[in-house]
């Protein structure tokens, strides 16, 4: 089902220009490590949508070991912030030699511990709020983070695909949870979303109006 996506992004990846010394070596030590990230076709996306719309305030539910991050701190001013969160104190420590790497230490933020936790202590209003956390918690993520979005900003989710599961019938607690969430994206009335068939899905929604 999922055969000619992976050939798109196999192709799309082949064409792209070389990465910096810091991005290849973290798209390398994801691969080796077995470490699920946004990939270098999302990447580069976010950094644009970041400057797309001035973003000075980004918070991300789910960094990693901070690749979004990277992308996001070089698109943002010098006075811009990127609030990181992950549950693995590990994640954080390889994260922060890769900012030092990258000369973006300055901008960001790494809290450990719960995404929605942490973003419930941050009043707001954001720029972008990026979520990658546990797919159980993707409809509780969106509805603690919409809140939080300025008019105008964007709200981004990745995995919305999930591997092609969502186009099945499959029951499975991940699955329905991303389905719950699409729902949400598309029925949330100040909300403009499209949901970009790009590596796993990426969902961007716009928060419209006033």
């Amino acid at each position: 089902m999922y055969s000619f996506s992976e050939q798109v992004d196999r192709y799309l990846t082949g064409v792209l220009p070389a990465r910096d010394a810091v991005l290849a070596a973290m798209e390398t030590h994801a691969v080796e490590a077995g470490f699920p990230y946004i990939g270098p076709l999302v990447g580069p996306l976010l950094g644009m949508l970041a400057r797309a719309i001035g973003a000075k305030t980004v918070f991300e539910m789910g960094s990693g070991f901070g690749f979004s991050a990277v992308h996001f701190a070089r698109a943002v001013p010098p006075d811009g912030r990127v609030i990181c969160t992950d549950g693995e104190a590990g994640n954080e420590r390889v994260a922060r030699d890769y900012f030092v790497k990258a000369g973006v230490e300055s901008k960001i933020e790494f809290r450990v511990g719960d995404a929605v936790t942490i973003l419930g202590e941050y009043p707001g209003p954001f720029d972008i709020i990026l979520m990658d956390i546990d797919k159980e918690g993707y409809p509780a993520g969106f509805r603690a983070a919409w809140p939080k979005v300025r008019p105008g900003g964007l709200f981004i989710a990745d995995n919305m695909l999930w591997h092609g599961e969502v186009m099945t019938d499959s029951q499975k607690p991940t699955t329905l949870a991303i389905r719950e969430l699409t729902r949400l994206l598309y029925s949330t009335p100040d909300a403009q979303t499209t949901i970009l068939p790009l590596r796993d899905g990426v969902a961007v929604a716009m928060k419209v109006g006033r």
